[in-house]
This record gives structure tokens, sequence and C-alpha cells, in this order.
């Protein structure tokens, strides 16, 4: 297991995190730091435990929006290829699968 020390607002923090996962730590906190610092610029120095709370409100809020602005992808039928077609069933039912990607793709 790795630690790093990481600055939120100003402070450092020992974190731990699994051996190779350092950067995506790092990353993680300079967005909340972010927040953290928009926080106390927006309210002033309220102490960090009140801070981090209204940060972590505000991430869990984009969060929220993020999942609602992404409807769930479409369920799709299967496609049903009988064994009586042969070649021209296989290649006709490729043909509306793909059909069907590029309009979900479409979608998205």
């Amino acid at each position: 297991m790795a630690t790093v020390t990481v600055e939120i607002n100003g402070r450092p923090y020992a974190v731990g995190c699994a051996d190779g996962q350092e950067d995506r730590v790092r990353s993680l906190a300079g967005q909340f730091d972010a927040h953290v610092r928009q926080v106390a610029g927006e309210v002033g120095h309220v102490g960090d435990l009140r801070l981090f709370l209204m940060a972590g409100l505000l991430l869990a809020d984009e969060l929220h929006e993020a999942k609602v602005a992404v409807p769930p992808p479409p369920v799709v039928a299967p496609v049903v290829i009988n064994g009586s077609g042969g070649e021209a069933g296989v290649a006709e039912a490729l043909n509306a699968v793909a059909a069907r990607l590029e309009k979900i793709a479409l979608s998205l």
C-alpha cells in the first residue's frame, strides 16, 4: 500500500492508496481542493471540517446532476437468427445490429 501526501486548502494530508494509484489520488485531491477553496472563498474560513463537508456536498450534487443528465442506454431487443437463413440470414442479422448500434450512437 502506498501513501500519498496531498494538500487541501493549504494543509498536507497523508492518504493511503493502492500501489500505482498515487497519480489518481493526487488528481482527485486537486479537484477536491478546488472545491474546498471555492467554498472558502464564498463563506470565509469556517473550519476545515465544515469546508470539507460543504465541498463534499457540492461534489455529490455535481455527480447527481451528471447522472441525471445522461439517460441510461436503451434496451435493445436480441437479434434472433434462425438456422434456415444460412449466410444471408447472418448478414441480415448483422446489418440489423449495425443499424441499431448507429441509432444508439446518434442518441448519445
